[in-house]
């Protein structure tokens, strides 16, 4: 039994920096308090900002830190009449300001979660929350309608996997832009256009005038982050809806007036960092929207590639996430 000892196993960073400074280390067991949920870990899916935090750190981290932000497990512990109980399987996204999820044992609200249907797997599962709900709320953010041309840049990536679908779902025309070799992928989930990112962008700007006109996108979402969304307001018709997952450059004054984009930031740690019970609440509700989404095969999951709970295959899996983009998800197996 998981009490026999009051230990548990965790993968510790113990400073930030590019050789991602891993120690496997024991730790004591969390401490549920009142509504919160005792849950056994089994699946944890890392991303590129997991490998970018790594490298760079986080103003509220305090060393040795755990990373992982994505994960599934059983609840082993929760108090009377609290549901999900004891014996259910839940999906959840990590407080980015605490310790993250790669560790046996964790705590979380009972709000915050959201049980998986029979049906998923769980290492299918743990894919979902920090791409799919970021995709959802970005699409939330450029008020996305039927007809809309929606641009997304570096569509290579996990949060453009799920952008993209539920976009033609919503009736929008979508634009894709990304490296060659994700192009055929990126059709497969519905993308109408996919241009390829390595060309001039002069080259790519007559490619769009070509197709939808001198005027510009009604909406982009921007996963890069800095000056691309200079770039991207320049591909705006005026008064277009940005939506950027990155942050931003300063914008030239004269962009703004000529274009007067609406411009969104998009945030899932935001729901922690600003203590948000409502925010937290909304994404339990994206999660459980997503996993019913893909119960029902209206919105097709990531590819995964399952990682050994160690330090040389997280430390490589992290490297890997840094430099390049993973076709397949890594999920971590701690079970």
């Amino acid at each position: 039994m998981y009490k026999d000892n009051n230990k548990m196993n965790a993968l510790e960073l113990r400073q930030h920096g590019a050789d991602f400074d891993l120690k496997m280390t024991q730790l004591d067991l969390p401490i549920p308090r009142s509504n919160e949920l005792l849950i056994k870990v089994e699946y944890v899916a890392l991303n590129h900002l997991d490998a970018s935090f790594a490298v760079k750190g986080f103003s509220q981290w305090q060393y040795p830190h755990i990373l992982g932000s994505d994960a599934v497990g059983t609840v082993v512990e929760a108090p009377k009449g609290v549901f999900p109980a004891k014996g259910a399987r839940v999906l959840f996204h990590a407080n980015l300001a605490e310790q993250g999820m790669l560790k046996q044992f964790t705590v979380m609200p009972n709000h915050a979660v959201s049980e998986l249907p029979e049906q998923i797997e769980s290492e299918l599962a743990v894919a979902l929350p920090n791409s799919g709900r970021t995709a959802l709320l970005a699409l939330e953010k450029i008020k996305l309608q039927e007809g809309d041309t929606l641009a997304i840049n570096s569509a290579q990536g996990a949060v453009a996997h799920f952008a993209i679908q539920y976009a033609k779902k919503q009736g929008a025309q979508v634009f894709a832009f990304a490296q060659k070799p994700h192009h055929k992928r990126l059709k497969k989930l519905g993308a109408d256009f996919v241009f390829d990112c390595s060309k001039k962008d002069d080259a790519i700007c007559a490619q769009i005038k070509h197709e939808i006109g001198p005027d510009g996108f009604d909406c982009v979402i921007n996963t890069i982050g800095k000056e691309s969304v200079v770039q991207d307001i320049q591909k705006l018709r005026f008064c277009g809806r940005i939506a950027c997952l990155n942050g931003f450059s300063a914008i030239p004054e004269e962009l703004l007036f000529e274009k007067a984009p609406n411009i969104g930031v998009v945030s899932i740690a935001g729901a922690w960092l600003a203590n948000s019970l409502c925010a937290q609440q909304h994404l339990c509700f994206m999660g459980e929207t997503l996993l019913k989404d893909i119960e029902s095969g209206a919105i097709q999951a990531p590819e995964i590639e399952l990682i050994e709970f160690n330090v040389e295959s997280v430390k490589d899996t992290l490297q890997c996430l840094l430099n390049q983009t993973c076709t397949k998800r890594p999920v971590v197996k701690l079970t």
